[in-house]
């Protein structure tokens, strides 16, 4: 618990000026562990333990942290008001007040004891759970206690060997203290550590944070791996358990928190790997283990450490080697200093390895002791020279003792005692460890560690500790704490740190030195402060204790660790401990008990490692490396860790292949796998459902219906289809393997050698109630929908898992209990929350009551419509180039990184650089810095604030940007050659920039993902004041319906990570609700889309969304604080598109919708080339083929192209009308799009039209899956829609069943059709495309295009096997294609049409007024200009009706009775389109037409 404490009250020390209160620290506290919670999903039991007081020997260590976390808080305050800045008045948070006993400990203890009853009382998910709550009054470290807490379960007789373990927190002893357990499936969690680079602040929120486990169960086998070359070596029984405990005890050896390192033993020099050799090396002598379950075999350790010690050795021949060869470069007089720090300096040149630290001070203390001697000649003979080696050793090792220690003379008795003392740390660390503490009063006395060479005749020793008694609060503080943290004890203390007349005063100097002992980071250091006498200390004390409080001296009391259940029947009134902030829980249903300091001490005698059971049982989440057969070996392979290349040797598994060729026959291995689930990503294996299977020459598929993902168990057989691949699907699949293989090796250290076969699966994403035939409700496996690549040989098949599903639900009665929460997946009310009621009576007809509140929602169509006016514009750097009157190479280069170094080209000055470029954009990081920058495809767009800050830097350093301009292909450039004059001074004017930058507020920008798309800050406030308004409405009416229980989601825990409904589509600006219970986030909150994150794994795209309310836990993104969230679409359910889906017409904007990188195939022939070209067009980034944030290359010169259309259309079509309304309506003309107008609408022309297309290969004769419905805005007259359509419509239901010919003929037959005064749809479309013809010179006549549309409408029933006309051919189809595919929807159904305004069309049935029908123009251009992705219309049918149902705003009619349908009828080769409106992810298409799910009862008074 500490790590969390310390980063919820102070995140980032470097920072003088944060001040935060303490409820907030207690809120993120709590929201933390919330957090924790929810990651770890526990079922048994959760453990939090802060620590308490802790034994003497980490008191030494507790002391150094605090005295330096004083000092340092002092020297930056100092520096702070040096250089003239304000402090706030408010005091700092001093964190050594997370100490025991302090008061804010105390109080955060009752604020935990109230979090855990307020969870236990409230949240479903802790309840079935038993929670221990071990407070600072608990003596022992946190993470000892949760050990002692494991130990005593596995001594009972019951306990079960398969319990799975999860511990948080930071620390590396962390990993010590899991493999000590020899549990098999342990894991810990700890947030992401990044090393290098500037240090950077740590993000406070914990979903800002990326976690990670680390397996322990990996860890142990590749420990295996590491010593099994020994296996054949040794005499006795080789163990891994018994070899894990001997490696515990060598990490002991590199310095831990009780004592210091070894000298020059450091883990940055190979220290572990030197380890290991040497163990390796002597076991086979040794004749058994050296730690015997927590007991050190002595005579086993000295051999251990005799023949370790030769390094000692080795390390001083470097150093003496050295020295000889500087004497005999100076003669004899060496032991001087200088000359020995100029030894030092050759030797650093010739050995290059930064061992050296201390040795420039042992040779400064060497001239003190020697200087007098008879200076030594340079000695010829050999033998000699060994004595003469010998002697300078130990001299050596005698000048550290003395210097060091600070030891006069060192004697033998000297050296056994350092001996001692070692060997006996080392068996309390196992004791401590293995068994608890066996002495609460034992310290190791001194700063530093004798040399290994120096511990000997240990065998012989007799080890023994006495218990003793823990410290009390009180004492440890006074052990513990600086003079500057008196405040945190009790006054009658205080003046024994401060007074000149204390008894022990000198224990807390105000100045102390440091010693970096050959470590490299300031914290590593030794604090060199005087060790605590502890009867001297509690002698001072005795005197002050009869002045404590009451308070007080409850305080410095041991108490027990509280156990925490739910209990249904109990219920009280738990109070706030703060009830300011936070609020009683009126209804507590705790029950507590508290459990004895002794209650978990486990016998020394008793602590057996528990033999696991080793049984074929695969734990999902707990990854081994048995299942696939491999070599291992150890090599230099510079495995990528912490974002960096490992500079050591790593442990290499290479893959061996099977000897059975049969099996690699790609038929073979479809048989094996197809649509069967198998287990894949080896070694972190997860489940997935093979749906193809390609050798990179034939792929053979399952084909399905869109939208079924069944699992062909036992003999059933698949339905497969065959394909064979052309040139360009082959080379992305070879890119594949190349991918995989990669990261295989540079991220896991795994060679998995050539790849004959890849699988294409689809992830396991979670289970779904279903219901079966009988009416019983069971758990079924979901399958993400989208598709990716794994090479077969890191398949695992026939595995026995674990399975996680447990299920009390059986009946829908269980499902669906009255008072529990559903949301409506259906139509009317999508996404409404509701309540269930008694069913029972509908219940037996399958159906479910439920009243659902619908309430008012914000109208942001104006806004969607206008965002332009509020979004920062961008701009390519040729165009703030020309403005600011320099080169765009200048404006990239400065908003970039520029180095200076020091002196010039030709004599450079050391190799320090100074970055003076503004660091807006991040190539390699993909990195942009919103508001500023934005890259789009490869290209990098500005706003205005960066011409701003360009124009302010070239004011003051006009010559630096004509120096960078005339010398432009160099990387680094020289202050002298910049600032060449004697009277100029480089450095200086370097400094002054440096400066400035610093201190310009664009240095404190945040960055984000190029990724990610977003609405900035000004539209984020527009949608705030639009929801405001819509509150004042409140307009929040209740309705009652029973609906079929398909149609309703209900937020269960056993539904984690399910997608609510698939079909639905993401879009910024579409307005959500969280249907996630148990999170931050409120569930049935509603909230709008502001940014999209795009990821390569469809489960991991987040959606930044802004919530109606403020919400404990809220982030602030770009909003006011406390109300944004970022959710995976498993969390929401999107209101807009139940809402698009009932208006019968998408709206025509892009989409975003995460199918990053295999999209769904609905046949899953549909060929890979589309992925790739996507990929190329994506500029490489994992979007969705549709996002609406990048441009294609084609970008400028189709747009200039569809401008001049424009304006020819405009001219011909008589209609100035329709510009003005253009105009008012704020549309976006393609000259706004093309200047990067807020990227938000940013449309992709052509290129990433043909994909989707080629994906939705479905069956273009589909049933109508939904019954029809009427959509009417109130305020229309529908007068005007006359017989004549319902005749159309008639005709094109009737047409559809016509033979394809016919389909083309009246096609053609519409597409001739003209009018002169205001052209039809048809006839402008065609007007259109003739022109368009004209642009992009495409010959021949109508009848060409004609003929080719024929040609593809004939391909229709034929089976799909486009894979071999290359993805080149249908791109351009689609291209023709995309201009008359609206028509083939529409007929001449006009019922729907649509404005053009601005990026969201939005449907209005028809007002056919002149202005209106001017206005089509916009729309048909509108089809050319976007990928044609409008879905296909609904033709809607009126019906009359008794009671129609009525909302306050002007919400579409909906009438009860009316069958809805949508014909949604594919050109089946390339024409993207949207299956539509599906009521419920599960329903398969080929349902027959069914009535509405609503079924409406007598009329309520609501209506």
């Amino acid at each position: 618990m500490n790590g969390i404490i310390h980063q919820c009250s102070h995140p980032n020390d470097d920072d003088v000026h944060f001040r935060i209160s303490e409820d907030k620290i207690f809120a993120d506290i709590f929201h933390y562990l919330e957090v924790l919670f929810r990651i770890i999903k526990p079922r048994k039991v959760f453990f939090m333990a802060v620590d308490g007081v802790a034994p003497r020997a980490k008191m030494n260590q507790q002391r150094g942290r605090r005295f330096r976390s004083a000092k340092e808080a002092e020297d930056k305050i100092k520096k702070a008001l040096e250089k003239g800045e304000t402090l706030p008045t408010e005091a700092r948070f001093d964190s050594n007040c997370i100490t025991p006993g302090t008061e804010f400990m105390a109080r955060l203890h009752e604020h935990l004891k109230y979090f855990v009853n307020m969870k236990i009382s409230t949240d479903k998910s802790w309840q079935g759970v038993t929670v221990y709550l071990s407070g600072h009054e608990t003596p022992g470290e946190g993470e000892h206690k949760i050990m002692e807490f494991i130990r005593s379960e596995k001594a009972k007789p019951h306990h079960d060997p398969n319990t799975r373990h999860c511990l948080y927190g930071l620390d590396a002893d962390l990993i010590m203290l899991g493999l000590t357990s020899h549990e098999a499936h342990f894991a810990l969690l700890r947030e992401e550590v990044r090393f290098g680079g500037k240090k950077s602040q740590r993000a406070c929120a914990p979903e800002e944070t990326t976690f990670h486990l680390l397996h322990l169960s990996l860890m142990r086998e590749y420990i295996d791996y590491e010593f099994s070359p020994v296996k054949d070596k040794i005499s006795f029984e080789y163990d891994i358990e018994r070899i894990i405990d001997d490696w515990i005890l060598m990490g002991f050896l590199v310095g831990n928190d009780f004592i210091p390192h070894l000298p020059h033993l450091h883990i940055n020099h190979d220290a572990l790997p030197l380890l290991y050799r040497t163990y390796m090396a002597i076991l086979p002598e040794l004749g058994g283990y050296i730690n015997e379950n927590g007991h050190l075999n002595l005579k086993r350790f000295e051999k251990y450490l005799t023949r370790l010690s030769d390094f000692d050795r080795e390390h001083f021949s470097e150093v003496f080697v050295d020295l000889k060869w500087f004497e005999s470069k100076v003669g004899n007089k060496y032991l001087n200093e200088a000359a020995g720090i100029a030894a030092e300096e050759a030797r650093k040149n010739k050995q290059k390895k930064q061992k050296a630290q201390e040795n420039s001070i042992c040779l400064a203390a060497l001239e003190k002791n020697e200087g007098e001697a008879t200076p030594k000649t340079v000695l010829e003979d050999e033998p000699e020279d060994d004595d003469l080696f010998e002697t300078e050793f130990r001299q050596y090792k005698r000048t550290y003792y003395m210097t060091k220690m600070g030891v006069e003379v060192v004697s033998d008795d000297f050296l056994a005692d350092q001996a001692e003392c070692y060997v006996q740390a080392i068996q309390w660390i196992l004791h401590y460890y293995y068994h608890g503490v066996q002495s609460w009063s034992w310290y190791y006395p001194y700063h530093y560690a004798p040399y290994l060479s120096d511990i000997r005749n240990i065998s012989e020793l007799k080890i023994k500790f006495e218990l003793g008694k823990p410290f009390m609060p009180f004492e440890q503080l006074l052990a513990v704490l600086p003079a500057a943290s008196k405040d945190l004890l009790p006054k009658c203390y205080q003046h024994l740190m401060i007074s000149q007349d204390s008894p022990i005063i000198e224990y807390y100097p105000l100045d102390f030195k440091t010693d970096l002992n050959g470590k490299q980071q300031e914290w590593e250091a030794v604090v060199l402060i005087p060790f605590i006498d502890e009867k001297r200390l509690l002698q001072a004390m005795e005197s002050c204790n009869k002045c404590l409080k009451e308070e007080e001296k409850r305080r410095n009391t041991h108490s027990a660790c509280l156990m925490y259940w739910y209990d249904k029947d109990a219920e009280f009134q738990y109070l706030s401990p703060w009830p300011e902030k936070f609020p009683a829980v009126e209804r507590c249903h705790t029950r507590y008990k508290t459990i004895p300091l002794d209650a978990w001490l486990v016998e020394i005698t008793h602590n057996k490692i528990t033999k696991i059971n080793k049984s074929a049982l695969y734990f999902c989440g707990f990854p081994t490396l048995k299942h696939i057969k491999h070599k291992f070996y150890l090599r230099k392979s510079g495995v990528q860790v912490f974002q960096q290349s490992s500079h050591g040797e790593n442990m290499m598994l290479e893959i061996t292949a099977d000897e059975n060729s049969k099996e690699q026959m790609v038929e073979n291995v479809a048989s094996l796998v197809l649509g069967k689930r198998v287990f894949v990503n080896w070694p972190h294996l997860e489940e997935a459902r093979v749906v193809a299977v390609s050798d990179g020459e034939t792929k053979l598929y399952l084909e399905e219906p869109h939208g079924t993902q069944k699992l062909y168990m036992g003999n059933a057989v698949p339905p497969t289809k065959v394909a064979y691949i052309g040139d360009k699907e082959q080379s992305i699949w070879i890119k594949e393997v190349q991918g995989i293989s990669e990261q295989y090796q540079r991220r896991k250290g795994i060679i998995i050698h050539e790849t004959s076969i890849v699988v294409y699966a689809q992830l396991l994403t979670g289970n779904r109630y279903q219901l079966n035939q009988n009416g019983e409700v069971y758990l079924e496996k979901q399958w993400s929908k989208q598709v990716l690549p794994f090479v077969y040989q890191t398949v695992v098949k026939d595995i026995k898992a674990f399975d996680s599903r447990f299920s009390n639900i059986k009946t829908l009665d269980d499902l669906f209990p009255p008072g529990s929460t559903a949301f409506m997946l259906g139509s009317p009310y999508y996404g409404g929350m509701g309540e269930v009621q008694d069913s029972r009576d509908v219940i037996t007809e399958g159906r479910i009551r439920v009243v659902f509140s619908i309430p008012c929602e914000p109208q942001l169509d104006p806004l969607i419509q206008n965002q332009h006016k509020y979004s920062v514009k961008y701009n390519p750097a040729y165009i703030l180039a020309s403005r600011l009157g320099v080169s765009g190479y200048l404006v990239s280069r400065f908003t970039g990184s520029i180095f200076i170094g020091r002196g010039s080209k030709k004599n450079p000055h050391g190799d320090h650089k100074a970055n003076v470029g503004l660091n807006l954009k991040f190539n390699k990081k993909n990195e942009e810095v919103p508001g500023y920058t934005k890259k789009v495809g490869n290209e990098w767009m500005y706003s205005s604030a960066v011409e701003q800050l360009l124009a302010e830097y070239l004011e003051r350093v006009p010559e630096l940007f004509n120096y960078i301009a005339k010398n432009s292909q160099e990387d680094i450039f020289y202050e002298d050659d910049i600032w060449p004059g004697e009277d100029e001074n480089g450095a200086e004017k370097v400094q002054e920039i440096v400066a400035w930058l610093k201190a310009h507020p664009v240095s404190a920008l945040s960055r984000s993902s190029c990724d990610l798309q977003i609405l900035d800050a000004a539209i984020v406030e527009k949608i705030e004041e639009e929801i405001e308004k819509c509150k004042q409405r409140k307009s929040n009416k209740k309705v009652r319906v029973t609906v079929k229980p398909h149609l309703l989601y209900r937020p269960l825990e056993q539904q984690n990570g399910v997608v609510p409904d698939r079909d639905a589509e993401y879009r910024l600006f579409d307005r959500v609700v969280n249907v996630r219970e148990n999170f931050s986030v409120p569930v049935g909150l509603r909230g709008t889309i502001i940014g999209i994150k795009g990821a390569s794994r469809e489960t991991d795209v987040l959606f930044e969304v802004l919530f109606d309310e403020e919400f404990l836990g809220g982030l602030t993104i770009r909003c006011s604080p406390a109300r944004g969230y970022r959710l995976p679409s498993s969390a929401l359910i999107n209101l807009s598109h139940g809402s698009r889906s009932e208006m019968g017409n998408q709206k025509l904007t892009a989409i975003v919708k995460p199918q990053p990188a295999v999209n769904n195939y609905n046949s899953y022939a549909s060929d890979l080339s589309s992925v790739c070209s996507q990929k190329v067009h994506l500029g490489g980034l994992n979007h969705s083929p549709r996002s609406l944030f990048v441009p294609t290359q084609a970008q400028s010169k189709q747009d200039d192209e569809f401008c001049s259309i424009w304006q020819s259309l405009q001219s011909s079509g008589k209609s100035h009308h329709a510009q003005q309304n253009m105009h008012e309506k704020g549309a976006v003309l393609p000259q706004e799009i093309k200047l990067g107008t807020g990227n938000q609408f940013y449309k992709p022309g052509f290129n990433d039209s043909s994909f989707k297309g080629q994906q939705r290969k479905q069956d273009p004769y589909k049933k109508f899956k939904e019954d029809s419905k009427v959509t009417r805005g109130e305020s229309q007259p529908h007068n005007k829609i006359s017989n004549k359509q319902d005749n159309e419509l008639e005709s094109l239901l009737a047409s559809l069943k016509i033979s394809k010919e016919n389909e083309v003929q009246s096609y053609s037959k519409e597409a001739r059709v003209t009018s002169e005064e205001h052209l039809s749809p048809q006839s402008f479309a065609m007007k259109g495309t003739q022109m368009l013809k004209e642009i992009l010179k495409i010959d021949g006549s109508d009848l060409e295009t004609r003929n080719e549309m024929k040609s593809q409408v004939n391909d229709v029933p034929a089976p799909p096997r486009q894979d071999c006309h290359g993805a080149a051919l249908q791109y351009r189809q689609a291209k023709k294609l995309g201009m008359f595919r609206h028509q083939l929807i529409k007929k001449k159904s006009n019922l729907l049409f649509s404005l053009p305004v601005g990026s969201h069309n939005q449907f209005i049935p028809l007002q056919v007024t002149k202005k209106r029908a001017a206005s089509k123009k916009n729309f048909e251009l509108k089809e050319f200009q976007s990928s044609p992705q409008a879905a296909p219309l609904k033709n809607e049918q009126p019906v009359s009706s008794d009671h129609i149902q009525q909302d306050s705003s002007s919400a579409p009619l909906k009438s009860p009775q009316a069958a809805q349908s949508t014909v949604s009828f594919q050109d089946n080769v390339a024409t993207p389109s949207v299956p539509h409106n599906k009521s419920t992810p599960n329903t398969s298409s080929k349902r027959k037409p069914r009535k509405l799910a609503v079924n409406f009862g007598a009329p309520k008074s609501s209506q």
